[in-house]
């Protein structure tokens, strides 16, 4: 595999502190649901995830409460574009919709490793910025390149 990092893009800027923001909630959120189990909390994920993934930004309860904090605290923009971010957006529906399917088939086995997953990447966006998406697009691309084109 080629060690450049590859991102999906789409030309469309996006303030990276608001994304950061967003996945500090995720991550509040992640970390509320692993304590109380409180299933509530997951389907907010994936109904916030959904309007994400699907350029529905304005229906996004997280991004709602990320604009009001970003604003009140005075974070700076700071443009980034949007593909990656998307991209993350539709790992994190992915994730969370099996840790609801987990959660309503009682398969603790699953429920756990994903939740705390979900945590550990929503902490590496927020804190540092690293997105896991870019790593996966990137073997994604290599997997196509390698094996989907004869």
């Amino acid at each position: 595999m080629n060690n450049d990092l590859q991102c999906p893009v789409d030309h469309v800027k996006v303030n990276e502190n608001k994304v950061r923001m967003i996945a500090l909630l995720v991550l509040v959120l992640g970390l509320f649901f692993l304590f109380t189990s409180y299933s509530l909390l997951i389907i907010l994920l994936v109904f916030d995830f959904f309007t994400r993934t699907f350029n529905k930004q304005k229906h996004s309860p997280l991004g709602w409460l990320a604009d009001r904090l970003v604003f009140r605290f005075k974070i700076p923009y700071k443009p980034t574009d949007r593909g990656p971010k998307r991209f993350a957006a539709g790992m994190g529906l992915t994730f969370v919709s099996i840790i609801l399917i987990a959660t309503i088939a009682e398969w603790a086995v699953l429920l756990l490793p994903l939740t705390v997953l979900l945590c550990i990447f929503a902490f590496l966006e927020s804190f540092s910025g690293f997105c896991v998406g870019c790593y996966v697009y990137t073997g994604l691309q290599w997997v196509m390149r390698k094996f989907g084109r004869g």
